[in-house]
């Protein structure tokens, strides 16, 4: 049984610029994911953090309570191995779609579990929801079935996962703390973490249209991410991308999806192929795969996935986009 601690008062040593000890973060975490600690005070608490970050010790323990909060999932059963990638967010970012099926092409697990908009930035979820038919929605069996048998799934994380993280989430885009660099941190790792993958590639954004502005805070939050990744046993490395302009021609849900298809088609924006086969190596070598990613592509073995992967969540991938009126 944890201690109880009065909110206001851990607050103000947040505000005052003092460390929170660790039974005090615990504390915080599970009472604001049982309802005990209101979304008021959990506002505040999140912007002194803004103001006054946290180090990295109270980072750790901050996201391992965070993982705490709810359950983990595991895919030591899978017969392939299993990595992961997580994009910090840009306009036209639509890489995991073209990324998933490709990466599974080299014979890689790619359990995509992604997340909706935040700020500026169109979540995958929604993207993918522009396919007629298709769900976001899965169990945890319908999850491993569909690793097991077509190599990737994007869908959104289950209510058992980092349940703080989905809490906290939603309140940081209303309260302008978004781009807090542990709250960032915390938030993609505990999800990362619970959800099990033995290895995950970060892209790490900066410019314009991304949360981290400068190449400097980009790099800042890249280390704190790979460092409690590899602190979690996590094989975990990081690409710094610029987000100055747009990637690719199309910023919007349907369009995005299109011009994925176009990728995986042998076509696309030349910067949209780049970053999907940069990151697609990387993720190829920390499975500790033997595969070009390019010759996939080239193949069309890649879209053969896609379309596995969009038809067994129920979408039609010769169904037509919606447009913009």
């Amino acid at each position: 049984m944890t201690t109880a601690f009065d909110a206001v008062d851990l607050i103000r040593t947040k505000r005052s610029g003092d460390r929170l000890a660790p039974e005090q973060i615990d504390w915080l975490i599970d009472a604001y994911t049982c309802g005990t600690v209101a979304d008021e005070q959990m506002s505040a608490m999140a912007m002194a953090i803004f103001f006054q970050g946290l180090d990295d010790a109270e980072l750790s323990r901050w996201t391992t309570a965070m993982i705490e909060s709810g359950t983990r999932m595991h895919f030591t059963g899978l017969s392939r191995p299993t990595v992961d990638k997580h994009s910090t967010g840009g306009v036209g970012d639509k890489i995991t779609l073209p990324l998933a099926p490709l990466v599974a092409a080299c014979g890689a697990a790619v359990p995509q579990l992604s997340g909706r908009g935040l700020g500026h930035t169109g979540g995958t979820l929604d993207k993918m929801e522009a396919i007629p038919g298709w769900r976001a929605d899965l169990s945890n069996d319908e999850m491993m079935h569909q690793l097991e048998a077509v190599g990737a799934v994007i869908c959104a994380a289950g209510p058992g996962l980092a349940p703080a993280d989905k809490k906290l989430y939603a309140l940081r885009d209303v309260t302008g703390t978004v781009e807090s660099i542990p709250l960032i941190a915390s938030s993609i790792m505990s999800k990362k973490i619970a959800e099990g993958t033995s290895a995950l590639v970060l892209d790490v954004k900066s410019g314009s249209g991304a949360f981290m502005k400068t190449e400097a805070d980009a790099r800042e939050l890249a280390r704190r991410l790979v460092g409690l990744g590899s602190a979690a046993g996590v094989h975990t490395s990081a690409l710094l991308t610029s987000m100055e302009a747009p990637l690719g021609r199309a910023v919007g849900n349907g369009i995005e999806v299109a011009e994925a298809v176009e990728v995986l088609a042998g076509g696309g924006p030349h910067d949209v192929v780049e970053l999907t086969l940069a990151l697609a190596e990387k993720m190829v070598a920390a499975a500790g795969l033997d595969a070009d990613p390019a010759e996939e592509l080239r193949s069309g073995r890649a879209m053969d996935v896609w379309r596995q992967m969009v038809a067994a969540q129920g979408g039609d991938p010769d169904a037509p986009l919606p447009v913009a009126r």
